[in-house]
């Protein structure tokens, strides 16, 4: 409680009824089912390989949660939100494969259930990004670590021989429109951005300098 009460001052918790709740509970879920149900239609030979490449990569999927926490009632909601929102997306992406496909890939699927289960938690900090102070500050900049150090491993992503490899400015192109909506919509105080874009690039370097990405995921990233 005690630490509770020392949030307070970041970002204070926006009052809503239950049906508001409810509502963004459920459109959270919803956006969930269309995202899964997007990522695994795009996974197809037929269709332009760069909507696969942009629904089977982390990127795509921390911006979304990131979106959902920040624009909650109050950090519990958004807990609830992005649990919903990934457990509906992978519960509609995996039954597809399962049902459809006939493709049950059980090291996936316990891999992105495991982050489903961790994502409240997440979720629960990431709501004071859109706060005030160094705390805020610094949770501002996780996401955007992240998408810049995935961003920047595309260039990895595909041999200069490769069919595929002029996907790659395309795909940073979309990563780096994913970091400047990050960058105007979470701050509150737009001089914050001054603080957030060096703080995650830091990061990201040493991240890039260790391989985190790489010795978390180690091959999932990418095989949603």
């Amino acid at each position: 409680m005690d630490i509770f009460n020392k949030m307070i001052p970041i970002r204070m918790v926006n009052k809503s009824t239950t049906n508001q709740k409810v509502f963004s509970i459920v459109i959270a879920m919803i956006t969930g089912i269309i995202m899964g149900l997007a990522a695994k239609l795009v996974d197809d030979p037929n269709i332009n390989p760069i909507f696969d490449d942009i629904g089977g990569r982390l990127g795509i999927w921390v911006f979304a949660a990131t979106i959902l926490s920040v624009y909650s009632y109050s950090p519990k909601l958004a807990a609830v939100k992005v649990f919903a929102f990934f457990a509906s997306m992978l519960t509609i992406y995996y039954v597809y494969t399962t049902f459809v496909l006939h493709f049950f890939p059980e090291r996936a699927i316990i891999f992105w259930g495991i982050c489903a289960v961790l994502s409240p938690i997440c979720a629960y900090i990431m709501w004071y990004a859109s706060g005030r102070g160094w705390f805020s500050n610094f949770i501002s900049a996780l996401p955007i670590t992240i998408l810049l150090s995935e961003g920047f491993k595309l260039r990895d992503a595909y041999l200069p021989i490769h069919h595929h490899y002029y996907l790659v400015p395309w795909l940073m192109g979309v990563y780096l429109i994913l970091i400047v909506v990050l960058l105007l919509i979470i701050p509150k105080n737009k001089m914050q951005i001054w603080v957030i874009l060096p703080t995650a690039i830091i990061l990201s370097l040493i991240m890039l300098n260790f391989n985190i990405l790489g010795r978390i995921f180690a091959g999932m990233n990418g095989v949603l």
